[in-house]
């Protein structure tokens, strides 16, 4: 294991970690040699307690781990409904029966449309193709082709991802398909939302509270035993969000303001986001 990376050394520490301000916890403590507590099949959340610090709160990293064989995923809009309003990402997910959700990408002021391109299915919430070069592909056209995968627009095409694909999301790019951090260095400090994948093809959804600049961030994500090789960044300060609801498993976990705020003046609301994307089970084969 990399010496950089700290990991719970208790149970009992792992435990707290979980009941971070706005997260729920209902299941018992992690035991002490896993990495990995298991929801269900195909679905595994993970805390991590890096070396770096952040300035205020507890550090700790949450990563939902998705098996594709048991999970699809689902991108949900405001702007597909005829006054649809936003919500929060528990209400997204609560209200269309997910087992998570996380934000989709970051939104415009009209406080509807993403800032980068944005289609599932036959509804485009944003028609513009930004510079930013990951982009997040699932509804596959064909059953021989992944049935999500974050692209990276330096090794594949956006053309013919957007042609195999009903469903994407594009956003800023973390880690490239070179698994290079490629964000510059920065002194601002916030909360974090991402989405990546591992070299088996399973998805993460990731979220830390605690502030830290996204450059570092990306750093010990790819110091992490988590197998990181793509990642996007999808939301920052407080409205990044991560929710979880399988079985008697209910996590929520909440972004938080700008670097400097005590966790006792912090973010404690969920706020109303527009764009979530979320998974639903994959009945299985009995």
């Amino acid at each position: 294991m990399n010496p950089k990376i700290q990991l719970f050394q208790a149970a009992v520490f792992i435990a707290i970690s979980l009941l971070i301000p706005g997260g729920l916890e209902s299941s018992l403590p992690v035991p002490v040699k896993k990495l990995w507590q298991p929801l269900e099949p195909g679905l595994e959340l993970g805390a991590f307690v890096p070396q770096q610090k952040s300035e205020s709160g507890d550090s700790v990293i949450h990563i939902l781990r998705i098996d594709l064989q048991f999970f699809e995923f689902r991108l949900l809009n405001a702007s597909s409904e005829a006054g649809g309003q936003r919500k929060s990402v528990r209400e997204w997910v609560q209200k269309y029966g997910l087992i998570a959700g996380i934000n989709a990408s970051m939104y415009q002021k009209d406080n509807r449309t993403s800032v980068s391109y944005m289609k599932s299915g036959n509804h485009t919430n944003s028609s513009w193709i930004s510079k930013d070069r990951t982009v997040l592909a699932f509804d596959p056209i064909s059953k021989n082709l992944p049935p999500a995968k974050i692209f990276d627009r330096d090794c594949e095409k956006f053309d013919d991802v957007r042609k195999q694909y009903r469903s994407l999301i594009q956003s800023i790019r973390m880690v490239s398909c070179k698994r290079k951090n490629v964000w510059a260095p920065q002194e601002k400090k916030w909360s974090t939302a991402a989405i990546g994948m591992d070299s088996k093809g399973r998805l993460l959804f990731m979220h830390v509270r605690s502030p830290y600049a996204t450059h570092d961030f990306i750093n010990i994500l790819l110091e992490l035993p988590i197998d990181l090789q793509r990642a996007m960044y999808v939301e920052g300060g407080k409205d990044a969000q991560l929710y979880i609801h399988s079985g008697n498993h209910e996590y929520e976990y909440l972004g938080n303001y700008a670097t400097g705020l005590e966790e006792s003046e912090g973010n404690h609301i969920s706020w109303p986001v527009p764009n979530v994307v979320g998974i639903v089970r994959i009945p299985q084969k009995k």
